[in-house]
């Protein structure tokens, strides 16, 4: 199915949350001693150098498999834009894979890998996770890092993770959020709005309860093909198990989809990769064409642009006072290899037509099926929120596909408290969380910058540095709030309960040392976690 451009040796896996997980990256995102080639066979050079997400999935415990193939440069939404050969969905070899993430999506949907990498700038990301039937989840700009990527639309490109349910997909996640002071374009989690409302809020806000997640629906015929409308009419018989449903006017987003390909963002791809569009038999024909035309663009184009976006941005605001996600079909049909032969540009356009103003627009999105059509072809749905509110996004996706949603946040009597030794569960001093009317929240692992050192005791020590690391393996307990003075009289130092930073952005109480013990000759950080130490038998 011409999926793989460069399969790799598996190395052993570290340990960590992902331990094991196998993944594939769409041939855009650097892997140290792997030609980068972005579909295009003259960049034979091996990367220097793991893309920045790369090596965090690695130090999580994922091991790479390979490169997979995509549209050239990540220029198309139909997987068929290669020298290496077209891909197909796993379900129909007439039908396309759909792109530009085309082996990467086809990679996971066969089994081949736990998960994969590909990226989304008009929806590469989503487009082929519905047309093979996957889940895929397109973050937030700048929530993961697009360092060692080659850009297509730097400002709006996203690096995007797919996988066969949505809780491999929110691990891996998980793992990748992390802000790169490196990557101009990279935002930190905690500057992005919190997310409103999402399927577990409680509580009162003008006047009505958010027990139940507000989804909107759009209020006019999307006009999609026959076996895609069926399916969308069953789709919509079925959303109130989300939440409450209401319509909503979506034109302007729409209208916004359109600025991608004939705004100034089509002079941003040119700048990107333009002058790798000659005459060279190894260039997509389609490709060069396509993004030729953002040579004649000119600064007053751009600025237009920029004015009409503004414009249907604030058009559409007023639907996230209302809503905490938008339902979408990914798109209007499932086109075959023979139609986008003989209409590449027009087939390939219609296809963008719901997914290429998400990043316009700053907005996330999670893709995931839908009821089949009666042909049996897959058929992929959407939600959309603002940035940021990624994570409601993720918990709607795992309740429509039956997966258990996220540990629910304390309740306001309730303290969030990470550990990461001796209280672990199962450790000698747990029972002292217990004995407090603690209960275990879930797993978490502390953000990049954190090392773990072995303090008298010996216990294990969390503090901040200015070095980058895949962070340490914790517990986060729910403690209640009235029991936290108590609890912390028994922390005898250099130990203290202080601010502590999860891989995911959040800031919660947790054991940290301070930097006087922060001895380097005792620093245990590359075991990754406190029961990673024990069970090595190191001193």
């Amino acid at each position: 199915m011409n999926v793989w451009i460069t399969r790799v040796d598996p190395v052993a896996p570290a340990p960590g949350q992902l331990h094991g997980l196998t993944f594939a990256l769409k041939d855009n995102i650097d892997l140290a001693g792997v030609p980068t080639t972005a579909g295009d066979p003259r960049n034979d050079q091996p990367a220097e150098r793991n893309a920045f997400v790369v090596d965090r999935l690695i130090e999580a415990g994922a091991v790479p498999l390979g490169k997979t193939n995509l549209d050239q440069y990540a220029t198309g939404l139909v997987g068929t834009r290669s020298p290496y050969g077209a891909c197909h969905s796993v379900f129909s070899e007439e039908h396309v894979s759909g792109g530009s993430s085309s082996g990467s999506a086809v990679a996971v949907a066969s089994g081949q890998v736990d998960f994969a990498l590909g990226t989304d700038t008009a929806g590469s990301g989503r487009v082929p996770v519905a047309f093979n039937r996957i889940v895929g989840i397109k973050p937030s700009r700048g929530l993961v890092s697009a360092r060692g990527v080659v850009p297509a639309c730097r400002s709006l490109d996203c690096v995007t993770v797919m996988a066969r349910t949505v809780s491999t997909a929110r691990a891996a996640f998980d793992v990748m959020v992390s802000f790169d002071p490196d990557d101009p374009w990279s935002r930190r989690a905690p500057s992005l709005p919190a997310a409103r409302l999402g399927p577990r809020s409680a509580g009162v806000v003008s006047g009505r309860a958010l027990g139940r997640a507000v989804i909107g629906v759009p209020d006019l015929d999307l006009d999609l093909e026959p076996l895609h409308e069926a399916a969308w009419q069953e789709t919509l018989g079925q959303v109130d198990r989300l939440g409450d449903v209401v319509k909503v006017d979506v034109r302007p987003l729409l209208e916004a989809a359109e600025l991608l390909y004939s705004g100034p963002w089509l002079a941003e791809r040119w700048l990107a990769f333009g002058d790798k569009l000659d005459d060279d038999p190894a260039v997509d024909p389609t490709v060069r064409s396509i993004v030729n035309n953002g040579a004649i663009l000119t600064a007053a184009d751009a600025f237009a642009g920029f004015d009409r976006l503004a414009t249907l941005a604030r058009a559409s605001e007023h639907l996230w006072t209302q809503l905490d996600a938008l339902l979408l079909p990914v798109t209007y049909g499932h086109p075959t290899l023979a139609e986008v032969a003989a209409d590449p540009i027009g087939v390939n356009s219609r296809l963008g037509r719901f997914t290429n103003m998400v990043n316009l627009l700053d907005l996330c999105a999670v893709a995931f099926p839908g009821p089949d059509r009666a042909d049996g072809l897959p058929f992929g749905i959407q939600l959309l929120a603002p940035a940021g509110h990624d994570r409601v996004l993720i918990d709607l996706a795992a309740v429509w596909c039956g997966e258990e949603t996220a540990p629910p946040e304390p309740a306001d009597d309730e303290v969030l408290l990470a550990v990461a030794g001796a209280h672990l569960s199962g450790q000698p001093l747990n029972a002292e969380l217990v004995r407090r009317g603690a209960r275990l929240a879930f797993n978490a692992r502390t953000a990049s910058s954190y090392r773990m050192y072995l303090v008298e005791g010996p216990r294990p020590g969390l503090t901040p540095s200015r070095e980058t690391g895949p962070g340490i393996e914790v517990e986060v307990w729910s403690l209640p709030a009235a029991e936290l003075g108590g609890f912390a009289q028994t922390i005898e130092p250099p130990l203290a309960i202080g601010p502590l930073e999860l891989s995911d952005g959040r800031w919660i109480l947790g054991f940290v040392c301070t930097a006087d013990a922060a001895d380097p000759t005792h620093d245990i950080t590359s075991f990754g976690g406190w029961r990673a130490y024990l069970a090595s038998g190191s001193p």
